[in-house]
């Protein structure tokens, strides 16, 4: 499967911003889905995941409440509502895929073989 991560782009502290996650060329509905994000200087961390059927997902503490994670398997996307920025969020935002046969949520990068190419998040004062 091919992962294409948009919606990145330059806000301000308070606003909001909706980032996707398209994918193509594999069986949608037989990916979880996770969304980790590496900030300037930093590692890559968890943000978020949705199982294979959206009935489960997860949250990183920093994001719980603020951010929201659904999937739409008929558009082979998936959507990442985050409310509330913050300076801390501004990160490259990257969405990836792992095959799973439940509706178990991976909350580890290295659980995750396939990738996209990161869409760049800026959260200004």
């Amino acid at each position: 499967v091919q992962l294409q991560a948009s919606g990145g782009g330059l806000v301000q502290a308070g606003d909001s911003l909706r980032v996707s996650c398209a994918a193509s060329g594999g069986t949608f509905n037989l990916y979880a889905i996770g969304w980790f994000r590496q900030g300037p200087g930093k590692e890559r961390e968890f943000v978020s995941a949705i199982s294979r059927t959206g009935g489960g997902s997860y949250y990183a503490d920093s994001v719980k409440g603020r951010f929201t994670v659904s999937r739409d398997n008929a558009k082979s996307s998936v959507h990442l509502q985050m409310n509330s920025l913050q300076l801390e969020d501004t990160a490259v935002y990257y969405c990836a895929a792992r095959v799973r046969w439940d509706d178990y949520v991976p909350t580890v990068g290295t659980a995750y073989a396939h990738w996209g190419q990161g869409t760049l998040v800026t959260v200004s004062s």
